[in-house]
């Protein structure tokens, strides 16, 4: 049956749709967006509304897009972690191969009734595993945890052993290979893994080196990987074995956070890895578990099997190193998702010259692959979770410190109370700390927006010179304000960045956040402070902080709270934090050994909503209400902070605020600077810097 649409523009237009919107709609019904893009697919293909066809654009990208993940999985290693964890990994791949392998061989052998060759690739699909759930794990910034690197040597192994079984069954239902053969295979294997290990790392120091272009750094990398993955096929491997190898060797030369590594993360989070996910899904035909009665006892035999015997495998690694429960429910997570290789050995297996798998095996694959990532996103996503908040350690969640401030004027009337507040809140440990930034439209004709940037700049100089503070600055045209202000960001190196809070016409508080904050806040994972202050900051008469539950996990906790003592101790005015939980307590001990002359107040409330909802009856307009809300995907995000601007714009119109969303994991926390201000060596602003930081116990 033909489908609905074959013309390449509109086929693209609706995957871009589908990439754009699966995302943000699942993500609202707090469902993995991973699982979106799979019923996107099912919903899509063939077997659902038939509107688009898994042509040959589907398989490139969809193989493109597994390469990708098992390259990015390579890159995100911690290579010493391999190192710490190579035995207990190279036992968990034992475990989470051989557990699953038994059981689907025995149950496929005299359950199903399948024959012993079948037997054998039906054990191969189940104990092989792709690591479809990995961008989770990097979005809570787990990488080097050694549950994840137990999983990740696990697939290498586990995939690797499956694929040489399928190999040796092929072979022998061809007419099998001589001794000559199999030594032959051992040793291309062999200088295969040499070759790319050696070679590899010395030519891409060397092209580097010499090209700083980017987009030719990029596609420099694209081929390294993909050479790899030639090369793996060649000896007689998957490419996505060799497109693992290639993020490993190369895991040194491509620094985590660097531009190069966010360019190879955002064109395959982006594009290659959600089109793999919905190709996946077109492949799913639900309506055969209506056509064949038998199908269901079948695929429910396989899918619990196979999920059976990943669980297994994960009890048993647990069990045998004493792990907590969550380690075992992220290495469960992590290897529990089937997809590229139990893709390929069934394709393999269904081959005219092969033919020891029917259509019936396929579907129950193809449902396996469904329900296997559904588990496992979830799975992934509450380990991920618990893994964050039991090993964040709050002694290093104080931020970056050393970026300077960084200031974006655009109202006239806002230049003056933005200044002043930048001058409290920036360090002053550190020279040319403070920065202003005027950006203005390139279509402007008049250049009136320009001009009158760069009068906004000129009245902040002056009132930070007033001070006796220097101020730097900066002046950009662009046609677009939200890529001006990131760029500024990282060009100077800044910590935060202040933003007027966005008005309506009538100078009101708007119900919601502007799309230049909103991009600046989805593009940098630096501190954010929007302000609207109806009067200088150094009037106000009370700072109220309302903070989330488990605020202290983010990783610019005492990054905000040093920069509200500033304010706090420069005002001389008394805070009052409303928190849940115990992050009053860290809240606490920070204010007692760092800021001991801060007047503080705490109020445990029940509920961040709760404490919304307490607060109007208690803010005066000479109060300054500091409400810390987290970006969404974060741990302290809840569902109350979504309507903060909302709550703003309905009981704050004449109240002085600052929204402020604090570092949070993704660019990289930088240590503390070691520039030595005034002339001092570095050994004595170290002490400076311990001195004024101090030591939380």
């Amino acid at each position: 049956m033909t489908p609905m649409i074959t013309s390449p523009t509109w086929i693209f237009l609706v995957m871009l749709f589908v990439l754009l919107l699966a995302p943000i709609v699942f993500r609202r019904l707090h469902v993995p967006h991973l699982i979106g893009l799979i019923l996107a697919g099912v919903l899509l293909g063939e077997h659902g509304m038939n509107i688009l066809a898994r042509d040959a654009s589907f398989v490139l990208f969809g193989q493109v897009g597994i390469y990708y993940i098992m390259f990015l999985a390579g890159l995100e290693m911690d290579m010493g972690s391999f190192r710490r964890h190579g035995w207990n990994g190279t036992w968990f791949g034992v475990l989470t191969f051989a557990v699953p392998f038994v059981l689907g061989y025995a149950v496929a052998r005299w359950w199903l009734e399948q024959g012993p060759q079948t037997a054998l690739l039906l054990s191969c699909i189940l104990a092989s595993h792709t690591l479809v759930t990995f961008p989770i794990v990097g979005r809570y910034g787990l990488g080097k945890h050694p549950s994840v690197a137990y999983a990740i040597m696990g697939t290498a192994i586990a995939s690797f052993a499956a694929l040489l079984v399928l190999a040796v069954v092929v072979q022998n239902e061809r007419g099998g290979g001589d001794v000559f053969y199999w030594c032959r295979f051992v040793c291309g294997i062999s200088l295969y893994i040499a070759a790319v290990a050696y070679a590899f790392p010395k030519i891409g120091r060397w092209f580097l080196r010499r090209n700083e272009d980017a987009v030719t750094q990029y596609i420099f990398v694209l081929l390294m990987l993909f050479i790899s993955a030639c090369l793996a096929v060649i000896v007689g491997l998957e490419g996505l074995l060799g497109a693992f190898l290639a993020g490993l060797v190369l895991n040194r030369i491509i620094p985590r956070g660097g531009p190069l590594m966010s360019r190879v993360e955002f064109v395959g989070n982006a594009l290659f890895v959600p089109w793999f996910l919905v190709g996946v899904g077109m492949l799913i035909d639900v309506t055969i578990l209506v056509r064949d009665s038998s199908m269901i006892a079948f695929c429910t035999v396989f899918i619990g099997i196979a999920t059976l015997g990943k669980w297994l495998a994960a009890l048993l690694m647990q069990r045998l190193k004493g792990l907590p429960r969550v380690d075992r429910l992220m290495m469960f997570g992590l290897t529990n998702s089937h997809a590229a290789g139990a893709l390929a050995i069934v394709m393999i297996g269904t081959q005219p010259g092969v033919a020891l798998m029917d259509e019936k095996v396929l579907n129950a694959t193809v449902l396996l692959i469904l329900f296997s990532c559904i588990i496992s996103s979830l799975a992934t996503g509450r380990a991920a979770r618990a893994l964050a908040l039991r090993t964040t350690e709050l002694e290093r969640n104080r931020g970056s410190y050393h970026g300077k401030c960084l200031t974006a004027y655009s109202h006239p009337k806002s230049v003056d109370v933005l200044t002043q507040l930048s001058m409290m809140i920036r360090n002053p440990l550190i020279a040319d700390s403070f920065m202003g930034l005027s950006v203005s439209m390139d279509d402007d004709p008049d250049d009136l927006l320009r001009v009158q940037g760069q009068q906004n700049l000129e009245k902040a100089k002056e009132i930070a010179a007033a001070a006796n503070v220097r101020m730097s600055t900066m002046s950009r045209i662009s046609s677009n304000v939200s890529s001006a202000i990131t760029h500024a960001m990282k060009e100077v190196d800044a910590g935060e960045v202040i933003m007027g809070y966005h008005e309506t016409d009538d100078g009101l508080p708007a119900n919601k956040l502007g799309f230049v904050t909103q991009s600046v806040l989805s593009t940098t994972h630096r501190e954010v402070l929007l302000v609207r202050l109806l009067m200088p900051p150094g009037t106000v008469r009370r700072i109220v902080v309302a903070v989330p539950p488990m605020a202290e996990y983010e990783v610019g906790f005492y990054k905000w709270l040093e920069h509200l003592c500033r304010i706090g101790e420069q005002t001389g005015q008394p805070m009052r934090f409303h928190t849940c939980g115990d992050t009053g307590h860290y809240i606490q001990e920070y204010l007692r050994q760092q800021h001991p002359s801060v007047i503080v107040e705490m109020r445990v409330e029940s509920g961040f909503g709760a404490c919304l909802n307490r607060l109007p009856v208690e803010i005066n307009p000479d109060h300054l209400l500091v409400i810390v809300t987290s970006r969404s995907g974060f741990i302290s995000h809840t569902p109350a902070l979504n309507t903060v601007p909302a709550y703003i714009a309905r009981h704050y119109a004449k109240t002085n605020v600052i929204l402020l969303y604090p570092d949070q994991y993704g660019d990289p926390q930088e240590s503390l600077s070691v520039f030595a201000p005034n002339g001092q060596s570095v050994t004595q602003h170290k002490m400076l810097l311990e001195k004024w930081l101090g030591k939380l116990k």
